[in-house]
């Protein structure tokens, strides 16, 4: 079985506006570092159905998304979070890439998936956009899989330099559901502390600012990994933020792509002895572009590895 790519043209029409950092040229670069790749499986991400977005996200929210873009121009949500014309398309397009993904994957099309999608997700909450996300691609599709395709418990793990602190206020009641990030701290978004743990089902491993390889792999290995293994999930995703590489402009942890190459193969080894290596990642971080273009490469040949 291959590694399913999934993407929409229309992702690259969200645009939040001239300098900002989360723009369109980052689908670009990562896109066309994947063509290099053979063997890969590209398919079209469909749009997410409301409700499928309604089983984590408010109603009375996924209306004002999907009626807030406007018809030229922009409109910002928050200070960093702006909606153009092809917003609320693009935003359909990225959390119904990650349902495709989970679908194709349970119906034995491949053993896992990469959805190269934008706008990123991780930290929008139940009826708040922020951080540059709107909907919650990766919680909307754990929460598909348990509705759609009875997995009872679903993992998320998070390796963005930001905290998810979306998927983490989705989780962090829900014993069914388990989440684990690494990621600087304290920095934006101010959450993400060892501290917070849910039900039991959260697991936090921050890492201070300018901490690198060794750093990284001991959180991954003596705490994350392990939390994920005895958790015994049926379905693992994966958060694949690339910022924290030492090349990103907004953070300050030095990884290298082989960091996230090494990462994505141990997640994908628990996934294989849990859950018969079903695995789905989806983009979140990462705005250097060559050096998110490498990261996200050299994840996808970690995946089509395992």
């Amino acid at each position: 079985m291959t590694t399913l790519l999934f993407s929409h043209a229309a992702c690259v029409e969200h645009d939040p506006g001239p300098h900002h950092p989360e723009s369109p040229p980052r689908l670009r670069a990562v896109l066309a570092a994947l063509e290099k790749i053979d063997g890969l499986d590209r398919r079209e991400a469909p749009r997410a159905e409301r409700a499928v977005i309604g089983r984590v996200h408010d109603a009375a929210y996924v209306e004002r998304i999907l009626t807030s873009a406007p018809a030229t121009g922009r409109v910002h949500l928050d200070p960093d979070t702006a909606m153009s014309p092809g917003s609320a398309e693009a935003a359909l397009r990225a959390a119904g890439a990650a349902c495709a993904a989970v679908d194709a994957v349970i119906a034995g099309e491949a053993r896992n998936a990469f959805c190269a999608v934008r706008p990123p997700g991780h930290h929008a909450e139940r009826d708040r956009a922020m951080g540059f996300c709107l909907f919650n691609n990766v919680a909307v599709a754990a929460r598909h899989a348990q509705a759609a395709h009875g997995v009872e418990r679903a993992a998320v793990i998070d390796f963005d330099v930001h905290h998810g602190n979306g998927t983490q206020a989705m989780f962090e009641r829900d014993a069914t559901l388990f989440y684990a990030s690494t990621h600087q701290f304290p920095f934006y978004p101010g959450t993400g502390a060892a501290s917070e743990t849910g039900v039991g089902n959260i697991v936090n491993a921050p890492l201070a600012a300018g901490s690198g390889s060794e750093a990284f792999r001991r959180a991954m290995s003596e705490t994350v990994l392990p939390a994920l293994e005895a958790f015994d999930p049926g379905f693992v995703f994966i958060s694949a933020g690339f910022d924290a590489h030492a090349a990103d402009p907004l953070a300050m942890l030095s990884l290298s792509e082989s960091d996230f190459e090494w990462a994505t193969a141990e997640i994908a080894a628990i996934a294989a002895r849990a859950c018969a290596g079903r695995l789905v990642s989806t983009l979140e971080g990462g705005y250097d572009l060559d050096a998110l273009a490498a990261s996200a490469a050299a994840h996808v040949r970690a995946l089509m590895a395992a």
